[in-house]
């Protein structure tokens, strides 16, 4: 995708540097840096710490960081994997690509590890890109029908209006995002498209990357607070939902950032379709029920109670914004069950949200 007009990837192998660049989203939207990251403990800390998100960056940054604990001798394949596979529970992408990396390691001598590791790692990234640009493909075509039909009932119509939650943009994979692909597509392709885009409490996703991406793109978007979406949908100022997923089960329950149920409650009452975009490697087959058997990550109380942005002297700073006496809960993510999604939007077409139409691209 474009910054600056120039084309790159969230995540790369610098070759003549011999280590993994990553952009530090903790830094963005006031400061756009790359960064190295050199080892195993670096890959998990940017993990953590959220330097990368994203179901499938997480994954992407996982399998780079088998490659550096490879590179530096580690011994234990699945030592290392028990360690990446820690930084965080909820994205089933983590897993899906270290099981990748540790079953393509099995067998192979301890000296040729490393170069093996990084064929690999390499390898996913391009993949999940190419996925991704499919997604965008196959949503574009759902959003041009959309278009096509709000002008024949409303020929004055200037736009198309999708609301999205959180950050789904390439930002949160290697390359064109999910919920933001079909946006691109749909926008390079010459159809006037709108979003509305959720600050996405407490991280600020929606605000800090989503709006950050779209104005590089040059897409038009609207920064809202976090519980205008269904205000909007009453007034139909929104015709589509578009969302990404951590996890989706084989039944089609969708575990998205948290706020993303609420949406789709509104979507549904409100007849807007609600979909979800994710490459097949985010369906946890093994799960059928979303609200019993995901886990759900609970992050620091830190993220709620402090936030981050520029001062007066445009030095980026954190605030406290709440009493310290007050007890903080900050659940990450929350579930939506299958009858409140429209469809899925994968690399290998639209499917509807349910076991029997999953079947078709199970493992």
């Amino acid at each position: 995708m474009q910054v600056n007009g120039k084309s790159i990837r969230t995540i790369w192998f610098d070759e003549p540097a011999q280590c993994v660049r990553i952009i530090d989203q903790t830094r963005l939207p006031h400061h756009f840096e790359i960064i190295a990251i050199d080892s195993l403990e670096q890959a998990c800390e940017a993990i953590t710490t959220m330097q990368v998100r994203g179901a499938p960056l997480i994954g992407i940054t996982a399998a780079y960081g088998v490659f550096l604990a490879m590179r530096a001798g580690h011994e234990s394949v699945t030592q290392v994997c028990q360690l990446l596979r820690a930084t965080r529970p909820t994205a089933v992408n983590l897993q899906w690509a270290l099981i990748q990396m540790e079953s393509a390691l099995a067998t192979v001598p301890r000296q040729e590890r490393s170069a093996v590791a990084l064929v690999l790692a390499n390898r996913l990234a391009e993949e999940d890109a190419a996925a991704c640009s499919a997604i965008g493909d196959h949503g574009h075509a759902l959003i041009e029908t959309a278009w096509q039909k709000k002008r024949e009932h409303s020929p004055e119509a200037r736009c198309l209006n999708i609301l999205t939650h959180c950050n789904a943009g390439w930002l949160a994979t290697v390359d064109w995002g999910t919920a933001l692909a079909p946006i691109y597509k749909a926008h390079r392709a010459g159809i006037p498209v709108h979003v509305w885009v959720d600050e996405t409490r407490p991280r600020n996703q929606g605000a800090f990357l989503t709006a950050w991406e779209l104005q590089q793109e040059g897409i038009a978007h609207t920064v809202i607070v976090d519980n205008a979406g269904g205000h909007l949908m009453q007034h139909g100022d929104v015709d589509m939902c578009i969302v990404g997923s951590d996890r989706t089960t084989a039944s089609g329950d969708v575990c998205n950032k948290i706020g993303t149920y609420l949406k789709a409650l509104a979507a549904f009452d409100n007849d807007v379709p609600f979909y979800v975009a994710l490459p097949v490697s985010t369906i946890d087959f093994a799960l059928h029920d979303g609200v019993r058997e995901i886990p759900i990550e609970q992050r620091h109380a830190h993220e709620v109670s402090h936030m981050q942005g520029l001062d007066a002297l445009g030095q980026l700073t954190k605030i406290q914004v709440m009493t310290e006496a007050s007890a903080v809960s900050n659940y990450g993510f929350d579930v939506t069950p299958a009858r409140l999604v429209t469809a899925l939007i994968t690399e290998k077409g639209v499917f509807g949200a349910n076991k029997e139409s999953l079947q078709a691209i199970a493992p």
